[in-house]
């Protein structure tokens, strides 16, 4: 039986939220002066649009109201997406972060900034750039060889020469 509020409140939201087609990420409860912020990351393999937020936000709003689970004291229900540079913990945000630019912390020391190619159940594909016009080489990742492994933000991409030729 869990024992912590987050334990408690994630298994009374998750199914509400799974029923929307998300998955849970993250709860967290912070006490900021004598109010409370309940914040609930969500997220899919197709991600979540604002309006989809807002009715997965109504219905945890109505379901905490309804069981009391937050106790009598006020509250501010947050419920977001994982910000743009998030940790990358479970395997399906490896997944989802399939194309994506990830800075890996491994195991063996240092890091390798690398693009994420493909994912299985042993670990990824990853491209690592080029550097003074190198090619791309191909490297893999076993997931018991990463310590940590975050998206890094791209403001300009260039996805490949072809594209920016035509």
């Amino acid at each position: 039986m869990s024992t912590t509020q987050s334990e408690r409140l994630r298994e009374l939201l998750e199914p509400l939220v799974t029923s929307q087609g998300l998955d849970l990420e993250e709860i967290e409860v912070d006490s900021v002066g004598r109010k409370r912020v309940l914040r609930v990351v969500v997220d899919s393999d197709t991600g979540a649009d604002l309006d989809l937020i807002a009715d997965v936000s109504r219905a945890l709003s109505a379901k905490l109201d309804e069981t009391n689970a937050m106790g009598d004291g006020e509250y501010t229900l947050e419920v977001g997406t994982p910000g743009a540079e998030r940790p990358l913990t479970e395997h399906r945000h490896y997944v989802r972060a399939t194309d994506r630019l990830v800075k890996f912390q491994l195991s063996e020391g240092g890091e390798l900034v690398a693009r994420i190619l493909k994912v299985d159940d042993e670990g990824v594909d990853t491209e690592v750039p080029g550097v003074k016009g190198r090619k791309a080489t191909a490297r893999r990742i076993a997931f018991d060889d990463i310590v940590r492994a975050r998206v890094q933000v791209e403001f300009s991409r260039k996805d490949n020469k072809k594209e920016e030729e035509a």
